[in-house]
């Protein structure tokens, strides 16, 4: 027989989960500076990605269509791509740019940047994780693995 294995979730005090607040820095792609800090006053969604992670890639199109969506609404998508090198997340940019309307209120930054810094202590373990912040720099949620409705559900709620 296989034992069951849960997900654990890190300790409630631990730097990323809710009721803590999130703190994050790092350029741009384009090379802009960018603090966290900046957007206290929006919904923030921040989501850690990989190129070769399959879910990931799976999620992008709802994650455009969804910024596109509250464009007029106080929200920022932060994009945090984890892999190793910058190759492949730039060319992954360049391919979605030259495809895809930009919508204006996603950051897209990679974490491997030397300016790169944010409130977890070590990189994800499983990809994706989702942090929703509150418009005060407040954690609302911690979701690794697919995006569950609910995410969206407690970005709405955090929207007027």
């Amino acid at each position: 027989m296989t034992p069951v294995v849960q997900a654990q979730s890190p300790p409630a005090s631990a730097p990323g989960t809710a009721g803590t607040r999130y703190a994050m820095r790092g350029a741009e792609f384009d090379g802009k500076a960018f603090d966290l800090a900046a957007l206290r006053g929006r919904a923030v969604m921040v989501f850690y990605w990989s190129t070769d992670c399959a879910v990931c890639m799976n999620k992008w199109p709802e994650l455009r269509a969804n910024a596109q969506g509250w464009r007029s609404k106080p929200f920022t998508l932060v994009s945090v791509n984890v892999d190793r090198t910058p190759e492949a997340w730039r060319d992954y940019e360049r391919l979605v740019a030259g495809t895809q309307a930009r919508a204006g209120n996603i950051v897209r930054l990679w974490a491997g940047d030397p300016g790169y810094s944010d409130s977890l202590s070590d990189r994800p373990k499983r990809l994706p994780m989702t942090v929703v912040i509150d418009t005060k720099g407040m954690v609302v949620s911690r979701i690794e693995g697919r995006i569950a409705p609910e995410a969206w559900d407690s970005v709405a709620d955090l929207l007027p």
